[in-house]
């Protein structure tokens, strides 16, 4: 799946940003079960999708360098 450009179509840097947003909020508590679920979900997708573009960076550096 390194290869394929992540399913969302959200920059690296944004997707980062809204995780690290997520993160604080869930830490900060405050929020309704419901609430806190959602943003745990959502937490979950930002993660994937940041591991998904580092591992496609790590996949197009290797390739450049010949390693395969």
């Amino acid at each position: 799946m390194a290869d394929q450009p992540p399913q969302e179509n959200i920059p690296y840097e944004q997707a980062r940003e809204e995780l690290i947003e997520v993160v604080r909020r869930l830490e900060a508590g405050g929020t309704t079960l419901e609430e806190s679920l959602a943003l745990w979900e959502r937490g979950e997708r930002l993660a994937t999708l940041c591991q998904e573009w580092l591992d496609g960076a790590r996949a197009r550096l290797d390739a450049v360098r010949g390693e395969d």
